[in-house]
């Protein structure tokens, strides 16, 4: 006569993306402990970057508790139920049959004796019997970097799609609303994307004195076209989105982020970006805008000196070209490197750095690249009187004249940095910014 009968899973041949999906695992533990005929109290499940998933389903009768290896196709589980109406093994048969295991391994334990003596003063006294509270979810996103981690409790994936080029998922957060999520790194969130989009593209649209075309390179989520199109004398706005399925589901979950995808001053390409640059026409933008992750999470090609030797060779005279860059704190290597490739195509001198908080974000500092094909100081060229117009007119959230002036003053630092006099180890991993 047992306690609890305590049964313990290992699950092998599970693909990988079955094991790496948080919300599809909530819901295969939650459907194994209701063939357990057992109550549902409380769920609480994380996913780890860049593998594995950790979680528990709390019932009235004890608890079901998972952790996964999605790279060895591997899952342990423990299925821990109490009472006389609670069998545990058809769970065991749903989660082998929802996580796609090949095969499987079980032992059973019983827990305690009923038989066993027990003092009278010791037994819990007897009361009315217990009403199960109602099911509260605890769905936690995490991402893991070398030494810190970012995590966010969201409400389950509003969009998930493996398209042929990434995962994409659009996650309902409740401190940061919905929140775009490709190969597991956050792009953006409906808190704070207003922050990134105003300084990618209003920096450079308030010094340039006359920009009229604009390239941006990536941008599928919609919020650097919107912010460009603020403005009327852009005649024409070239998107090079690598992956079709980002503009359509940010199109459907982002209203407020997508809405320029109607405007009929854009020209949308599905396209490599790098590969676009091929056969661009030469001097054809005033302005290029690379809005695509930085380089420790993103395409290597972005990054390279080719690359910007295409974006350059695209720019008219007096163009400018803006690109996030690496968080200087995390990876200082990458970070200054990145700023030789660029000087290399645009001449030293003609190269700035910025710099932007934003707190889903790396360190909750983001840095930008100002690159521009002859002299053109980022702040000699601004009007605060018209930037600061401008702000109010549009009712932006992050950006006006005094944020641009002093998004340009950098810790010594980074100075250091940005003159190749400290080098610091690269970072193994890091989450990727932008997708």
């Amino acid at each position: 006569m047992p306690l609890g009968r305590h049964i313990l899973v290992e699950l092998y041949g599970s693909p990988a993306s079955v094991l790496n999906d948080v919300i599809h695992i909530e819901a295969c533990m939650v459907r194994a402990a209701r063939a357990a005929n057992a109550t549902v109290i409380n769920s609480s499940f994380h996913r780890f970057s860049p593998y594995g998933v950790s979680g528990v389903v709390v019932i009235h009768e004890s608890h079901l508790s998972i952790h996964t290896w999605p790279e060895y196709g591997f899952a342990a589980v423990d299925l821990f139920t109490c009472g006389d109406t609670i069998d545990p093994w058809p769970a065991y048969e749903v989660l082998k049959s929802d996580l796609k295991a090949a095969h499987g391994t079980t032992r059973e334990i019983d827990r305690g004796q009923r038989n066993d003596p027990v003092r009278a003063d010791a037994a819990p006294a007897q009361g009315p019997p217990e009403t199960p509270p109602a099911h509260i979810r605890n769905l936690w996103f995490t991402r893991r970097e070398e030494g810190i981690a970012l995590s966010l409790r969201h409400a389950g994936a509003l969009f998930q799609h493996q398209s042929r080029h990434q995962k994409i998922e659009i996650l309902d957060s409740y401190g940061y609303g919905k929140t775009l999520v490709i190969d597991g790194a956050i792009v953006c969130t409906e808190r704070d994307e207003h922050i990134y989009h105003e300084m990618i593209v209003h920096v450079p649209m308030q010094t340039h004195p006359d920009a009229r075309r604009a390239l941006v390179v990536g941008g599928g989520d919609g919020g650097a076209l919107r912010e460009l199109l603020r403005y009327k004398r852009i005649e024409e706005v070239v998107v090079v989105e690598l992956d079709a399925m980002v503009v359509s589901a940010c199109r459907k979950h982002f209203p407020a982020l997508a809405p320029a995808f109607k405007d009929p001053r854009l020209s949308l390409h599905i396209a490599d970006g790098f590969d676009f640059l091929q056969t661009c026409p030469v001097e054809s933008f005033d302005l290029a805008i690379v809005d695509v992750a930085n380089p420790s999470g993103g395409p290597q090609h972005l990054f390279s000196e080719s690359f910007y030797g295409g974006v350059r060779a695209c720019l008219r005279s007096g163009g400018i070209m803006v690109a996030q860059t690496e968080p200087p704190a995390l990876d200082s290597r990458t970070f200054a490197e990145i700023y030789r490739r660029q000087e290399t195509v645009f001449g030293r001198g003609n190269v700035y750095c910025y710099l932007a908080c934003i707190p889903t974000y790396t360190t909750g500092l983001v840095s930008f690249s100002y690159a521009a094909t002859a002299c053109a100081d980022p702040l000699d060229a601004l009007s605060p009187a018209r930037a600061r117009r401008f702000a109010d007119a549009h009712g932006l959230q992050y950006y006006n004249d005094e944020v641009h002036r002093a998004a340009f003053v950098l810790p010594p630092y980074v100075r250091r940095l940005l003159r190749g006099e400290t080098t610091a180890p690269a970072r193994s991993e890091h989450r990727q910014s932008r997708g």
